[in-house]
């Protein structure tokens, strides 16, 4: 996979997109990856290109812009077809300096804040409140919405949940020992509110084991079977509608819960281990958090140095 084209080296691509895949742990990262690199290697194969190299890659960016992607969207395909370059030399299909150019193709920039990265106390109400709860399906979505803004979980932890992960620490509910992304496990606090949504959606239904969160019947009747990411994601749409806020995505959720955390006092470390985040820095970009020089934290340290 060096200058010659990329199409004539159908078995090496695929091999090689492999081990990109292997290289992340994420099933939607995974899913993401596999997607920018089929759409790159459909995208190379529509006319004569120079070659793998920086201008290619350059030149992709440039059509991915052209789609109107988001700038999300785009960095991650293109770190994608990073990954690949890395991949293809260590394998001697790339020169070393033609991957060295191709790692340093510049992502989209993100210019402002994205619109829906956070909801508001009120949004976030109005969603919460829009499932009609006077049926076991609407039940059921109520106590889903009430762990993604509560809890900050993922989708796939939400769908992976288990009324054996419930269960009391320190006097109060807790989500334990979950296994999280990149296998960390952590122990979530549950907000009395969560724990209500859970037990009303639970108790009528009979649920007391296995997955919280089961499939509903158009009879309205709960079945044994837990509920997928894909579902989850599905669900809130039409609530998301409903609430004004279209086109959210669960990981939304994720940074509400971390933002109304934060605006309500909680500690960062604390939102750190909240949300099960290796670093602290990734808290913070959830928070969209930026020093305050003008309020300062440290000016409330109450020492005094005699003059």
């Amino acid at each position: 996979m060096n200058e010659i084209a990329l199409a004539n080296r159908a078995a090496d691509w695929r091999r090689l997109k492999a081990l990109v895949l292997d290289s992340v742990s994420s099933p939607i990262t995974k899913r993401v990856y596999n997607l920018g690199l089929d759409e790159f290697f459909a995208w190379y194969g529509q006319e004569p290109r120079a070659g793998f190299t920086k201008a290619t890659v350059s030149a992709w960016r440039v059509a991915l812009e052209a789609r109107g992607l988001s700038s999300v969207s785009i960095n991650v395909r293109i770190t994608a077809v990073r990954k690949l370059a890395v991949e293809a030399a260590d394998n001697g299909l790339l020169a070393p300096e033609l991957a060295a150019g191709i790692t340093r193709v510049k992502g989209a920039k993100s210019i402002g804040v994205r619109v829906g990265n956070w909801l508001s106390v009120q949004q976030a109400q109005k969603l919460l409140n829009a499932p009609d709860v006077s049926t076991k399906k609407g039940l059921r979505d109520r106590a889903m919405l009430a762990i993604l803004l509560g809890c900050g979980l993922r989708r796939s932890e939400v769908a992976a949940l288990t009324l054996k992960h419930i269960q009391q620490r320190d006097n109060r509910w807790c989500i334990v020992d979950l296994v999280g992304k990149h296998g960390r496990v952590r122990t979530i606090p549950m907000p009395t509110w969560v724990k209500v949504a859970i037990d009303t959606w639970t108790v009528p239904t009979g649920i007391a084991e296995g997955h919280v969160l089961r499939r509903v019947s158009r009879g309205d009747v709960a079945h044994g079977e837990g509920m997928s990411e894909k579902v989850v994601w599905q669900l809130l749409q039409g609530y998301a509608a409903t609430a004004g806020v279209p086109g959210i995505a669960p990981h939304v959720l994720r940074r509400t819960c971390a933002k109304l955390c934060r605006a309500a006092g909680g500690e960062l470390e604390q939102i750190q281990l909240l949300l099960g985040h290796a670093s602290v820095q990734t808290t913070e970009r959830y928070l969209g958090t930026k020093q305050d020089l003008v309020h300062a934290p440290n000016d409330g340290i109450k020492l005094r140095v005699a003059v």
